[in-house]
């Protein structure tokens, strides 16, 4: 049986988990998203985004319906 009067030695353990960066995930999709919205901008009239419309629509001031 263990003697309750004798001192005890202990050793405690502190572990520390530092995070190195883990930005460069989160850097390339930012990245991916700013370039993307650059060649939407370069790009824009060839794909129908924004720029002069050549459309004309006349829409008379006046419809004659006949209603029998």
């Amino acid at each position: 049986m263990a003697d309750p009067n004798r001192d005890r030695d202990t050793e405690h353990t502190t572990v520390i988990e530092r995070d190195s960066g883990g930005g460069g995930g989160v850097l390339a999709v930012v990245l991916l998203i700013i370039v993307v919205l650059v060649l939407l901008f370069v790009f824009r009239e060839q794909l129908g985004f924004g720029g002069q419309s050549t459309t004309d629509v006349d829409v008379p001031e006046q419809i004659n319906v006949n209603v029998n």
